[in-house]
Protein backbone atom coordinates (compact mmCIF):
# COMPACT_ATOMS: atom_id res chain seq x y z
CA UNK A 1 0.00 0.00 0.00
CA UNK A 2 1.48 3.34 -0.99
CA UNK A 3 -0.83 5.02 1.55
CA UNK A 4 -2.70 2.94 4.15
CA UNK A 5 -5.27 5.70 4.75
CA UNK A 6 -6.01 5.96 1.04
CA UNK A 7 -6.58 2.20 0.97
CA UNK A 8 -8.97 2.41 3.91
CA UNK A 9 -11.03 5.30 2.55
CA UNK A 10 -11.27 3.76 -0.91
CA UNK A 11 -11.71 0.05 -0.12
CA UNK A 12 -13.16 -0.15 3.39
CA UNK A 13 -15.09 3.11 3.75
CA UNK A 14 -15.87 3.12 0.01
CA UNK A 15 -16.00 6.90 -0.09
CA UNK A 16 -17.07 8.22 -3.50
CA UNK A 17 -14.33 9.38 -5.87
CA UNK A 18 -14.79 11.73 -8.76
CA UNK A 19 -13.18 10.05 -11.78
CA UNK A 20 -10.68 12.05 -13.79
CA UNK A 21 -11.18 12.81 -17.46
CA UNK A 22 -8.12 10.66 -18.22
CA UNK A 23 -9.64 7.69 -16.38
CA UNK A 24 -12.93 8.09 -18.24
CA UNK A 25 -11.12 8.23 -21.57
CA UNK A 26 -9.44 4.99 -20.53
CA UNK A 27 -12.85 3.47 -19.82
CA UNK A 28 -14.03 4.40 -23.30
CA UNK A 29 -10.91 2.94 -24.92
CA UNK A 30 -11.32 -0.34 -23.02
CA UNK A 31 -14.97 -0.52 -24.06
CA UNK A 32 -14.10 0.13 -27.70
CA UNK A 33 -11.43 -2.58 -27.77
CA UNK A 34 -13.69 -5.06 -26.04
CA UNK A 35 -16.38 -4.55 -28.68
CA UNK A 36 -13.88 -4.43 -31.54
CA UNK A 37 -13.13 -8.11 -30.96
CA UNK A 38 -16.81 -9.01 -31.31
CA UNK A 39 -16.88 -8.10 -35.01
CA UNK A 40 -15.45 -10.29 -37.80
CA UNK A 41 -11.66 -10.11 -38.01
CA UNK A 42 -11.57 -8.33 -41.37
CA UNK A 43 -13.67 -5.47 -39.92
CA UNK A 44 -11.31 -4.74 -37.01
CA UNK A 45 -9.89 -1.58 -38.53
CA UNK A 46 -9.02 1.89 -37.29
CA UNK A 47 -12.12 3.27 -39.02
CA UNK A 48 -14.30 0.75 -37.21
CA UNK A 49 -12.72 1.73 -33.89
CA UNK A 50 -13.49 5.40 -34.62
CA UNK A 51 -17.13 4.49 -35.21
CA UNK A 52 -17.19 2.62 -31.92
CA UNK A 53 -15.80 5.61 -30.01
CA UNK A 54 -18.78 7.70 -31.10
CA UNK A 55 -21.19 4.91 -30.16
CA UNK A 56 -19.74 4.46 -26.68
CA UNK A 57 -19.64 8.22 -26.11
CA UNK A 58 -23.35 8.41 -26.97
CA UNK A 59 -24.01 5.53 -24.58
CA UNK A 60 -22.08 7.27 -21.80
CA UNK A 61 -24.14 10.44 -22.26
CA UNK A 62 -27.32 8.40 -21.71
CA UNK A 63 -26.20 5.88 -19.08
CA UNK A 64 -23.63 7.94 -17.14
CA UNK A 65 -24.36 11.62 -17.79
CA UNK A 66 -22.23 12.69 -14.82
CA UNK A 67 -19.19 11.03 -16.43
CA UNK A 68 -20.00 12.56 -19.79
CA UNK A 69 -20.13 15.95 -18.11
CA UNK A 70 -16.61 15.47 -16.71
CA UNK A 71 -15.29 14.65 -20.19
CA UNK A 72 -17.04 17.69 -21.64
CA UNK A 73 -15.73 20.09 -18.98
CA UNK A 74 -13.54 22.84 -20.36
CA UNK A 75 -14.95 22.52 -23.86
CA UNK A 76 -16.34 25.89 -24.86
CA UNK A 77 -17.76 25.67 -28.34
CA UNK A 78 -20.36 27.81 -30.02
CA UNK A 79 -21.94 24.78 -31.67
CA UNK A 80 -23.05 22.15 -29.12
CA UNK A 81 -22.97 19.51 -31.85
CA UNK A 82 -19.19 19.89 -31.93
CA UNK A 83 -18.79 18.70 -28.34
CA UNK A 84 -18.72 15.04 -29.38
CA UNK A 85 -15.87 15.66 -31.80
CA UNK A 86 -13.97 17.62 -29.14
CA UNK A 87 -14.42 14.85 -26.56
CA UNK A 88 -13.40 12.14 -29.02
CA UNK A 89 -10.35 14.03 -30.35
CA UNK A 90 -7.93 13.09 -27.49
CA UNK A 91 -9.17 9.48 -27.56
CA UNK A 92 -8.43 8.94 -31.23
CA UNK A 93 -4.60 9.02 -30.86
CA UNK A 94 -4.80 6.38 -28.12
CA UNK A 95 -6.57 3.97 -30.44
CA UNK A 96 -4.23 4.84 -33.29
CA UNK A 97 -1.34 3.89 -31.00
CA UNK A 98 -3.04 0.57 -30.32
CA UNK A 99 -3.06 -0.23 -34.04
CA UNK A 100 0.69 0.39 -34.20
CA UNK A 101 1.24 -2.20 -31.45
CA UNK A 102 -0.77 -5.04 -32.93
CA UNK A 103 -3.13 -5.94 -35.75
CA UNK A 104 -6.44 -7.03 -34.18
CA UNK A 105 -7.33 -8.83 -37.39
CA UNK A 106 -4.66 -11.39 -36.50
CA UNK A 107 -5.80 -11.90 -32.88
CA UNK A 108 -8.64 -14.12 -31.65
CA UNK A 109 -8.92 -13.64 -27.88
CA UNK A 110 -9.88 -16.51 -25.64
CA UNK A 111 -11.57 -14.00 -23.30
CA UNK A 112 -12.02 -10.25 -22.81
CA UNK A 113 -12.55 -8.42 -19.50
CA UNK A 114 -12.35 -11.81 -17.82
CA UNK A 115 -13.15 -12.03 -14.13
CA UNK A 116 -10.86 -14.42 -12.27
CA UNK A 117 -10.92 -15.35 -8.59
CA UNK A 118 -9.18 -17.82 -6.33
CA UNK A 119 -8.54 -18.55 -2.67
CA UNK A 120 -5.03 -18.95 -1.30
CA UNK A 121 -4.18 -21.72 1.20
CA UNK A 122 -4.43 -19.13 3.99
CA UNK A 123 -8.07 -18.50 3.10
CA UNK A 124 -7.33 -15.13 1.49
CA UNK A 125 -9.64 -14.52 -1.48
CA UNK A 126 -8.22 -12.85 -4.58
CA UNK A 127 -10.09 -11.57 -7.61
CA UNK A 128 -9.42 -9.37 -10.58
CA UNK A 129 -10.31 -8.60 -14.19
CA UNK A 130 -7.93 -9.37 -17.04
CA UNK A 131 -8.33 -7.15 -20.10
CA UNK A 132 -7.58 -9.94 -22.54
CA UNK A 133 -6.56 -13.59 -22.51
CA UNK A 134 -5.03 -15.09 -25.66
CA UNK A 135 -4.36 -18.81 -26.08
CA UNK A 136 -2.18 -20.01 -28.95
CA UNK A 137 -2.98 -23.13 -31.01
CA UNK A 138 -0.33 -24.93 -28.95
CA UNK A 139 -2.00 -23.92 -25.67
CA UNK A 140 0.36 -21.13 -24.58
CA UNK A 141 -1.38 -18.39 -22.60
CA UNK A 142 -0.79 -14.66 -22.95
CA UNK A 143 -2.36 -12.12 -20.59
CA UNK A 144 -2.72 -8.62 -22.04
CA UNK A 145 -3.41 -5.39 -20.16
CA UNK A 146 -4.29 -2.10 -21.84
CA UNK A 147 -2.86 1.14 -20.46
CA UNK A 148 -3.97 4.50 -21.85
CA UNK A 149 -1.14 6.37 -20.13
CA UNK A 150 2.54 6.46 -20.98
CA UNK A 151 4.91 3.62 -20.21
CA UNK A 152 6.96 3.91 -16.99
CA UNK A 153 10.53 5.04 -17.30
CA UNK A 154 13.45 2.70 -16.79
CA UNK A 155 13.50 1.47 -13.20
CA UNK A 156 9.83 2.36 -12.57
CA UNK A 157 8.16 -0.72 -14.04
CA UNK A 158 7.78 -2.52 -10.69
CA UNK A 159 4.19 -1.44 -9.97
CA UNK A 160 2.93 -2.36 -13.43
CA UNK A 161 4.75 -5.68 -13.41
CA UNK A 162 3.40 -6.54 -9.95
CA UNK A 163 -0.12 -6.02 -11.29
CA UNK A 164 0.60 -8.39 -14.17
CA UNK A 165 2.16 -10.98 -11.85
CA UNK A 166 -1.00 -10.72 -9.73
CA UNK A 167 -3.09 -11.59 -12.80
CA UNK A 168 -0.67 -14.39 -13.67
CA UNK A 169 -1.00 -15.77 -10.14
CA UNK A 170 -4.79 -15.74 -10.42
CA UNK A 171 -4.60 -17.58 -13.72
CA UNK A 172 -2.10 -20.10 -12.40
CA UNK A 173 -4.13 -20.87 -9.28
CA UNK A 174 -7.39 -21.27 -11.24
CA UNK A 175 -6.18 -22.93 -14.46
CA UNK A 176 -3.10 -24.73 -13.08
CA UNK A 177 -1.01 -23.19 -15.83
CA UNK A 178 1.59 -20.44 -15.68
CA UNK A 179 1.02 -17.90 -18.47
CA UNK A 180 3.79 -17.98 -21.05
CA UNK A 181 3.76 -14.21 -21.47
CA UNK A 182 2.42 -11.05 -19.86
CA UNK A 183 2.03 -7.94 -21.99
CA UNK A 184 1.30 -4.32 -21.15
CA UNK A 185 0.28 -2.16 -24.10
CA UNK A 186 0.79 1.57 -23.45
CA UNK A 187 -1.26 3.73 -25.79
CA UNK A 188 0.05 7.02 -24.39
CA UNK A 189 3.39 6.51 -26.14
CA UNK A 190 2.87 3.36 -28.18
CA UNK A 191 5.15 1.16 -26.08
CA UNK A 192 4.91 -2.50 -25.16
CA UNK A 193 6.32 -4.25 -22.09
CA UNK A 194 6.54 -8.04 -22.40
CA UNK A 195 7.41 -10.34 -19.56
CA UNK A 196 7.68 -14.10 -19.09
CA UNK A 197 6.87 -15.03 -15.47
CA UNK A 198 8.42 -17.96 -13.66
CA UNK A 199 6.98 -20.16 -10.94
CA UNK A 200 9.44 -18.76 -8.39
CA UNK A 201 8.35 -15.21 -9.20
CA UNK A 202 4.67 -16.07 -8.86
CA UNK A 203 5.30 -17.77 -5.53
CA UNK A 204 7.14 -14.64 -4.39
CA UNK A 205 4.17 -12.55 -5.54
CA UNK A 206 1.86 -14.80 -3.54
CA UNK A 207 3.99 -14.30 -0.42
CA UNK A 208 3.97 -10.53 -0.94
CA UNK A 209 0.19 -10.49 -1.25
CA UNK A 210 -0.16 -12.49 1.97
CA UNK A 211 2.21 -10.05 3.69
CA UNK A 212 0.08 -7.14 2.48
CA UNK A 213 -3.00 -8.90 3.82
CA UNK A 214 -1.30 -9.24 7.22
CA UNK A 215 -0.36 -5.54 7.13
CA UNK A 216 -3.98 -4.60 6.41
CA UNK A 217 -5.17 -6.75 9.31
CA UNK A 218 -2.70 -5.02 11.66
CA UNK A 219 -3.75 -1.60 10.38
CA UNK A 220 -7.39 -2.46 11.07
CA UNK A 221 -6.37 -2.78 14.74
CA UNK A 222 -3.79 -0.02 15.09
CA UNK A 223 -5.05 2.43 12.47
CA UNK A 224 -4.52 3.28 8.80
CA UNK A 225 -2.08 6.18 8.73
CA UNK A 226 -1.52 8.64 5.92
CA UNK A 227 1.75 8.43 4.01
CA UNK A 228 2.38 11.80 2.35
CA UNK A 229 3.99 11.79 -1.09
CA UNK A 230 4.00 13.69 -4.36
CA UNK A 231 0.86 11.76 -5.30
CA UNK A 232 -1.17 13.52 -2.61
CA UNK A 233 -2.06 16.45 -4.87
CA UNK A 234 -4.15 14.10 -7.01
CA UNK A 235 -5.87 12.40 -4.08
CA UNK A 236 -9.67 12.54 -3.96
CA UNK A 237 -9.76 12.23 -0.17
CA UNK A 238 -7.92 15.34 1.02
CA UNK A 239 -11.02 16.44 2.98
CA UNK A 240 -10.74 13.23 5.02
CA UNK A 241 -6.96 13.34 5.46
CA UNK A 242 -5.33 14.91 8.54
CA UNK A 243 -2.28 15.83 6.43
CA UNK A 244 -4.54 18.36 4.69
CA UNK A 245 -6.42 19.43 7.80
CA UNK A 246 -9.27 17.08 7.00
CA UNK A 247 -11.33 14.97 9.38
CA UNK A 248 -11.09 11.20 8.98
CA UNK A 249 -14.48 9.55 9.57
CA UNK A 250 -14.81 6.81 12.21
CA UNK A 251 -13.60 3.40 11.11
CA UNK A 252 -16.57 1.38 9.80
CA UNK A 253 -17.26 -2.01 11.32
CA UNK A 254 -15.49 -4.80 9.48
CA UNK A 255 -17.28 -8.08 8.68
CA UNK A 256 -16.57 -10.93 11.06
Amino acid sequence: MTCPLLYRLRVIDKLPERPSAAALRGTLVHSVLEELFTVPAEQRTSDKATTLIARHWDRMRVEAPEDAEILAEGINLEEPTDIADAVIAPIQPLLEAYFTLEDPRRVEPHAREMGVSTELPTGLSLRGYIDRVDISPTGLVRLVDYKTGRSPGAGFEAKALFQMRFYALLWWRTADQIPARLELLYFGDGQRISYEPTEDELRATERKIMALSDAIARAAIHGFTATPSALCKWCSFQDACPEFGGHTPPMPALPE
